[in-house]
């Protein structure tokens, strides 16, 4: 059983987490990155399922749903569209829980024409904080800056669930957490995964791959542009 009051006090830490992650990037390195909210092209870089394929933990999904729950930019049919959404998303990107999920690739569910990114104050994903549009190489953040904080991500999972997670794409955990369903496809997750050793676990599959989204960040001085 899952400790409810426990999980409300890992929510609490892992946004004071996100939170210090976030401003410390805002601090010492956004300043070089070109402004989201005067880009031509604003919401490509969330939005193009060629190379888009962020990761979150059960926690962040539960952080992410609770978010949308409280928020007051969204009407009640609002926030059920961002899980329709996903459903969608997971349908028509073929995203799945098992095998390798570092290669699907997806356009994320979470951001909003109107309202920009649904989560960005207070659940947004480690590699969203960290990405951005720069110009220089040497001004983009080190990613072993993503890499402790998804650790320390993890460990807060592994004190909530032990073993009763992995790290999926956003739109698929999206639909496990859905508070309309049912929640058998997560049961039934939840014992394949008890049934792994945690110590089995490959943390560095996030870090060391990395997402397509970071890798693309990388590989490019800035975003590919949809026209």
């Amino acid at each position: 059983m899952i400790s409810r009051r426990s999980e409300r006090e890992a929510l609490a830490q892992l946004q004071r987490l996100k939170t210090s992650y976030q401003t410390f990037i805002k601090l010492n390195y956004e300043h070089a990155a070109q402004d989201c909210r005067s880009c031509p092209v604003r919401g490509s870089c969330c939005t193009d399922a060629h190379f888009v394929n962020v990761h979150i933990s059960r926690l962040e999904a539960v952080a992410i749903r609770e978010t949308i729950a409280r928020t007051p930019r969204l009407k009640d049919e609002e926030k059920h569209e961002v899980y329709r959404r996903a459903r969608e998303t997971v349908k028509l990107y073929n995203l799945s829980a098992s095998g390798d999920t570092f290669r699907q690739t997806y356009s994320c569910p979470l951001f909003s024409q109107k309202s920009g990114c649904l989560v960005h104050r207070r659940a947004k994903p480690a590699p969203c904080i960290q990405h951005a549009c720069y110009e220089n190489w040497e001004d983009l953040p080190p990613l072993s800056l993503q890499s402790r904080t998804e650790h320390r991500v993890e460990k807060l999972n592994i004190e909530i669930y032990g073993a009763k997670w992995a790290w999926l794409p956003t739109p698929v955990w999206l639909c496990l957490i859905d508070p309309d369903s049912d929640g058998v496809e997560l049961k039934i997750l939840e014992r394949e995964w008890s049934s792994q050793e945690i110590k089995n676990r490959n943390f560095s599959a996030p870090s060391e791959r990395q997402l397509n989204f970071k890798s693309s960040f990388h590989q490019r001085k800035v975003l590919p542009v949809i026209r």
